[in-house]
């Protein structure tokens, strides 16, 4: 058995750090993905009415999912989480989208999913 095991160990070649890169990708990722939560979304740039109604209409008509980022600020200064889905349906004043109301006047930048 001595002999098999010697034969063993001298065909074997460690793969010294690439047996660890998986593990420390995984964690890696884990923590790049928890201080993304903490980061506050950007702001996107400001778009004009037209090219607002251009997306939506287009979402809309062909049922895509779109990101909507609210003109609205929170108490620190921060825009809200994007609005992400299929606009559900329209009025005169907005959209209905993920089980809410966005009013036209309220939308900064819209797009495509």
């Amino acid at each position: 058995m001595s002999k098999e095991r010697d034969y063993y160990f001298e065909q074997y070649q460690d793969r010294k750090m690439k047996k660890w890169a998986g593990f420390y990708l995984s964690e890696h990722t884990a923590i790049i993905a928890k201080e993304k939560k903490k980061r506050p979304p950007e702001q996107k740039e400001q778009m004009s009415w037209e090219e607002i109604d251009t997306i939506l209409a287009k979402a809309y008509q062909e049922q895509y999912s779109v990101a909507i980022q609210k003109e609205e600020l929170d108490s620190e200064g921060n825009y809200s989480e994007d609005i992400i889905g299929c606009i559900q349906g329209h009025d005169e004043l907005g959209i209905y989208i993920a089980d809410q109301k966005v009013g036209y006047d309220e939308i900064r930048h819209v797009q495509l999913n």
